[in-house]
């Protein structure tokens, strides 16, 4: 299970998000998700950073891709991405 999620979690895959298509953005918040558990469990048995995902948190994971500027929440697709990953979250 991934690190406590914060608010720079959650706009930080949002930005990720913000960058692909729509048609691929539920894919790609996914791969964020099971990126940061796979860092978790690494940090979690082996005291140390994933060389990839970074600490666990999802913001680690999401820096490996592209981000967006962030945007305000005057932006519409930015409101779906954020709310993509609240939906996410809320299902775990």
């Amino acid at each position: 299970m991934m690190r406590p999620v914060l608010h720079g979690d959650v706009t930080s895959v949002a930005r990720a998000l913000l960058l692909v298509d729509e048609d691929a953005r539920d894919g790609l918040c996914q791969r964020i998700f099971v990126q940061a558990d796979q860092a978790e469990e690494h940090v979690r048995l082996s005291g140390r950073l994933h060389s990839s995902y970074g600490n666990g948190s999802l913001m680690a994971a999401a820096r490996c891709y592209n981000l967006a500027d962030e945007p305000s929440f005057d932006n519409t697709e930015y409101c779906r991405c954020f709310a993509l990953v609240l939906h996410r979250l809320m299902r775990r």
